[in-house]
C-alpha cells in the first residue's frame, strides 16, 4: 500500500512541479507573440524617423485540469497574474524599399509573473485527501525580440509585412512556473492592413500571422505552430480621441511534440474581445499617441482563460522630415 501511496503522491507533486506546458498547450501555456498587440492601426508604419513605443501588458487568467493516475482522479487548477513592460525603440529608414518604407525595432521585455498551482489527491486507503500546491513569483528580464517591418501607403490604405524573432536570452529555469523567458528560438510572420478615412474618422484594421517555435533544449519540448488573427473597428471623433471594439483569435495549427510533451500533442485555442480607446495629445511640442485596450477571453481550449489589457504609448524621438 505504501508503494502505491508514494506513487500517487509523487505523481501529483510532479504535475505541480512540471512546466505548465505539460498540462496545457504551448510550453509555459503562452507564446512570445502577445495576442492583442496588433489591433488598432495594425497596418500603419509611421514616416521615416526614430520612435519610442512603450507597451504595458496585463493578464490575469486561470484553468482547471483533471488527470487519472494509478486509477485515481487528480483535480487541480492554475492561476496566473502577469505584467510585462516592453520598451520598444523603432527606426524607420529614409528612402524606399520595394516601393515602401522599412522599419527596424527591438522589444526589450521586463516581466513580472505570479503563478500558483494546486491539486487534490484522494487516498481512499487512508481516508484522506492530499492538497499539495506551489506558488512561483518572478520579476525578471525576458527574451529580447528584434523585428523588421515593411510598410506601404496608398490613399486611405496602409499595409505592413513584418517578422519578429524571439532570442532565448531572458530568465528561464527548469520547473519554474513563473518563467519570464521561453528558452527557445521562435519566428513570427505577420501581415496587416489599416483603412482609415480622415473625413469620417472611421478606421478598420486587421492582422494575421503564424508563429513558428524551436525546441526547448532543456525539456525536449517543441511548441506547435500558432496562428493569430486580430482586428479593430474604431470611430475617431477628433484627432485627439477615438473609441471602438477590438479582438483576437488564436489557434494552434499543429500539436506540441518532442520527448518533453509527455501528455500528448495538445493544441490550444482562444478568442478575446473588448473595447479600445485611442488618445492623442502633446507634451509641449512632443506629440504622444496612447492606446488603451481590454480583452475578455472565451472559446478556450487547452489554455488559461482570463482577461488582458494593453496601455501603449508612442512618441517620436526625432521629427520626420518635412513633407
Amino acid at each position: 500500500m505504501w508503494k502505491w501511496f508514494a506513487c500517487v503522491l509523487f505523481a501529483g507533486l510532479g504535475v505541480l512541479c512540471a512546466p505548465l506546458g505539460s498540462a496545457r498547450a504551448a510550453e509555459g501555456a503562452a507564446g512570445f507573440y502577445l495576442l492583442g498587440s496588433k489591433t488598432t492601426m495594425a497596418g500603419y508604419l509611421p514616416p521615416p524617423g526614430t520612435y519610442l513605443q512603450d507597451y504595458n501588458y496585463i493578464y490575469s487568467g486561470s484553468t482547471d485540469f483533471s488527470l487519472n493516475i494509478a486509477g485515481l482522479t487528480l483535480n487541480g487548477g492554475v492561476d496566473a497574474d502577469v505584467y510585462y513592460n516592453l520598451i520598444t525603440p523603432l527606426w524607420v529608414a529614409p528612402g524606399e524599399v520595394l516601393g515602401g518604407n522599412i522599419g527596424f525595432l527591438v522589444l526589450v521585455p521586463i516581466g513580472s509573473k505570479d503563478v500558483s498551482a494546486g491539486a487534490t489527491i484522494p487516498v481512499p486507503a487512508l481516508g484522506v485527501t492530499l492538497t499539495p500546491g506551489r506558488d512561483d513569483s518572478e520579476t525578471r528580464f525576458g527574451d529580447p525580440v528584434p523585428g523588421v517591418s515593411l510598410g506601404w501607403h496608398e490613399g486611405n490604405w496602409n499595409w505592413t509585412l513584418g517578422t519578429l524573432i524571439n532570442v532565448p536570452l531572458g530568465y528561464w529555469q527548469r520547473g519554474n512556473l513563473a518563467n519570464i523567458g521561453f528558452n527557445r528560438w521562435g519566428v513570427d510572420l505577420t501581415g496587416a492592413f489599416t483603412w482609415l478615412d480622415p473625413e469620417i474618422g472611421l478606421e478598420i484594421s486587421s492582422a494575421a500571422g503564424f508563429t513558428f517555435n524551436g525546441e526547448n533544449p532543456d525539456t525536449d519540448y517543441t511548441t506547435g505552430t500558432e496562428f493569430h488573427f486580430e482586428y479593430a473597428v474604431v470611430q475617431n471623433f477628433s484627432k485627439a480621441f477615438g473609441i471602438g471594439v477590438n479582438g483576437y483569435f488564436y489557434d494552434q495549427v499543429t500539436g506540441d511534440s518532442g520527448a518533453g510533451a509527455r501528455l500528448g500533442p495538445f493544441e490550444g485555442r482562444v478568442a478575446g474581445i473588448g473595447p479600445v480607446a485611442n488618445l492623442n495629445f502633446a507634451i509641449g511640442k512632443l506629440p504622444v499617441t496612447t492606446s488603451l485596450k481590454y480583452f475578455h477571453e472565451f472559446d478556450v481550449k487547452n489554455r488559461l482563460e482570463g482577461d488582458s489589457g494593453f496601455v501603449t504609448v508612442t512618441m517620436p524621438l526625432s521629427a520626420p522630415p518635412a513633407q
